[in-house]
């Protein structure tokens, strides 16, 4: 992923649920073209907050076991309201078919602004390490999850 959409994680429950914020600012690089004249966070990013709330949730879960988790499906998708500069999202994602064995899982997650609905999904993710694929991948495997574990104590506040 080439950025990173959530702000900070409010409050996570291992295995079951994750809470997180994002605020919207019109410094935000895609909102020069997504629209010009009525900058508005674009739906698929919308959804990817609900993906990669899932991923944190999961990275919780298992102790960073996994180095790449990607979206493999999403269904019911439901746009509601727009998102707009100066607001502030809250994200809810909940597992709903998660097992340690299983490399996919599924979770169903929310996102509002002001009480209003801006995106809502159930959706599958897969989880993997690059070293399963080639064993030569293993040190990149390794400097991911560094990286995400010092991204993960940022966004739970941890470190300054």
């Amino acid at each position: 992923m080439r950025f990173h959409l959530i702000d900070r994680i409010v409050e996570i429950d291992p295995g079951k649920q994750i809470r997180m914020v994002k605020n919207l600012t019109l410094g935000e690089e895609y909102l020069a073209d997504h629209f010009p004249t009525f900058p508005v966070m674009p739906g698929v990013l919308m959804l990817q907050t609900l993906v990669e709330g899932s991923a944190w949730l999961l990275r919780a879960t298992e102790d960073f076991r996994h180095s790449v988790i990607a979206l493999r499906d999403a269904r019911n998708v439901k746009y509601g309201s727009f998102m707009q500069p100066g607001n502030t999202m809250h994200i809810t994602v909940d597992a709903v078919d998660y097992s340690a064995d299983n490399p996919r899982a599924v979770f169903k997650g929310k996102a509002e602004v002001q009480g209003t609905a801006t995106v809502t999904a159930k959706f599958t993710v897969c989880r993997y390490n690059l070293v399963d694929r080639s064993p030569a991948l293993k040190d990149v495997d390794e400097r991911i999850v560094m990286q995400l574990r010092n991204h993960y104590r940022i966004l739970r506040g941890e470190l300054g």
